[in-house]
């Protein structure tokens, strides 16, 4: 092939080509310094949050005719979060999700979510992965139901989703590491990195949490649950960002996936008349739930159905189940929803004789009877407390001990 350069006007002479050299170092300065600027990245990043929210309302403003409370969420100085944080938003966007319709290639929203995570903004992709529980449990309803209309559109944000975790794993999987139970304390660890077992063999304490992962084109039947669990470790990550009713749409398609007509989480430990499911000790709880999350959860009744459940769509289910059973920043409506979840998910795994699963959920439904307990005891304790202070004859000076110290510095 000939390289040669033709005088034809458009190749630049030796001398003209040094020019552009010499004014390369002060245009990547010029950009360097621009991206170092904090605010100028500031007002970048809310530009682009106030130009998707302007886009979302337009989409919506077809299906409700009060598009206010999506298109003023722009004018805030940071949109993106308090589109996260509005309820009247997310009733109106999961109620298009919900749409018999929706999560087809032309979907309007589904595009939007699409283009929306591949921004790479972090409070945008936020927003996305809060509907993340309504979007994977449609799908997975519709999917294993007997009609099977084209679901192209969800697919294409559970995609997009699972390439950017295969990029920002950059090939490696989630490992854990085990302590070695057989030393004194978690302090005393082999030196060579391994545990000796009790015939002299060696075993790795490195467990794998997440094997790494493939790049994927499509969704495969076979690659569905794999693809749908990383998008659901991408939310676990971020589940401490996730508004309320984001937490109970998943609790409430948990139970659905694991079968709703069994009564047997109800009887967990074989004793009829002692209610496991939602009980403080020996009484039973009463779940209160506000007005505002009533219509989300009274929504999605009979939405989910009962699905497979390989243990690459089981396993973060299972963590997103335990944060927000065990987190105490969680409100106790989540709590007794997740509370209901695992319950249904232990019955299920106990009807399909599946060992790894048996296990998981027990402790779950352990740990949840021992924190009720605790939470109960320390109520009593705190009324003992209150009640047997009134009756002693001491002087109040003791409480105000606190304040005086802190007064006098």
């Amino acid at each position: 092939m000939d390289f040669s350069v033709k005088p034809n006007g458009n190749s630049p002479s030796p001398s003209s080509s040094s020019t552009p050299n010499r004014l390369k170092p002060s245009a990547t300065a010029t950009a360097t310094a621009s991206d170092r600027d904090p605010m100028h990245s500031w007002w970048e990043s809310v530009s682009k949050q106030r130009s998707r929210i302007l886009s979302l309302s337009s989409l919506l403003s077809s299906s409700s005719s009060d598009e206010a409370p999506i298109s003023s969420l722009a004018d805030s100085d940071r949109p993106a979060l308090s589109l996260l944080s509005s309820r009247a938003a997310y009733s109106l966007i999961s109620s298009s999700l919900r749409d018999p319709g929706s999560g087809s290639g032309s979907d309007p929203l589904c595009q939007w979510l699409y283009e929306t995570y591949l921004s790479s903004d972090p409070p945008l992709r936020l927003v996305v992965l809060s509907f993340l529980p309504l979007l994977a449990g449609t799908y997975l309803s519709r999917i294993h139901s007997s009609s099977l209309p084209s679901l192209s559109g969800f697919e294409a944000v559970l995609l997009a989703i699972h390439a950017a975790e295969v990029k920002s794993r950059a090939g490696k999987g989630v490992l854990v590491h085990i302590p070695d139970l057989s030393q004194p304390s978690l302090y005393h660890t082999p030196r060579n990195g391994v545990v000796s077992s009790t015939n002299g063999a060696a075993a790795s304490s490195v467990g794998v949490l997440s094997p790494q992962l493939e790049p994927q084109v499509a969704v495969k039947s076979t690659k569905r649950a794999g693809i749908v669990g990383v998008g659901l470790q991408c939310y676990f990550k971020e589940i401490s960002q996730m508004p309320v009713w984001s937490k109970l749409e998943f609790c409430s398609f948990s139970a659905a996936w694991a079968g709703q007509d069994c009564d047997c989480k109800e009887k967990i430990d074989g004793d009829g008349d002692k209610v496991l499911a939602l009980t403080n000790g020996g009484s039973e709880i009463e779940i209160e739930i506000e007005e505002e999350e009533e219509e989300i959860i009274s929504s999605n009744v009979g939405g989910g159905v009962r699905i497979p459940l390989p243990w690459e769509l089981l396993q973060p289910t299972l963590r997103i189940l335990g944060h927000c059973l065990l987190s105490p920043l969680n409100s106790e409506d989540v709590k007794d929803a997740a509370s209901n979840a695992v319950r249904s998910l232990y019955a299920r795994a106990s009807h399909d004789l599946n060992p790894q699963a048996i296990l998981a959920t027990r402790s779950l439904v352990n740990l949840d009877v021992s924190a009720r307990r605790e939470a109960k005891d320390v109520g009593v304790g705190e009324e003992s407390v209150n009640g047997s202070s009134s009756n002693v004859n001491t002087p109040s000076k003791s409480k105000k001990q606190p304040e005086i110290l802190l007064s006098s510095k």
